[in-house]
């Protein structure tokens, strides 16, 4: 196996993804919050699904989220954290 996911393995995890997920009524009550109105969505949905973490490389871009309840870390970040569940 050379670590690569085929076409049909990643269609197969978005489509259990999509079955399993649920969805999320945003309300948009208090945007704007970040720089990015895009950022805002991905943490509206955060807070919105009550996430305990929003996955990013960027850091920067949700530095000011302490207070909706959610922390924003790196992938690298992350793995260890999912292989414990």
């Amino acid at each position: 196996m050379t670590g690569k996911n085929t076409k049909e393995e990643i269609l197969a995890f978005l489509r259990y993804l999509c079955k399993v997920a649920e969805h999320q009524k945003i309300f948009y009550l208090w945007r704007p919050w970040l720089k990015d109105p895009k950022d805002d969505l991905v943490l509206e949905l955060a807070v919105a699904s009550q996430c305990e973490y929003i996955i990013t490389y960027n850091l920067k871009d949700f530095s000011n989220i302490q207070n909706f309840g959610v922390k924003p870390i790196r992938p690298k970040e992350f793995l260890p954290i999912i292989r414990e569940v």
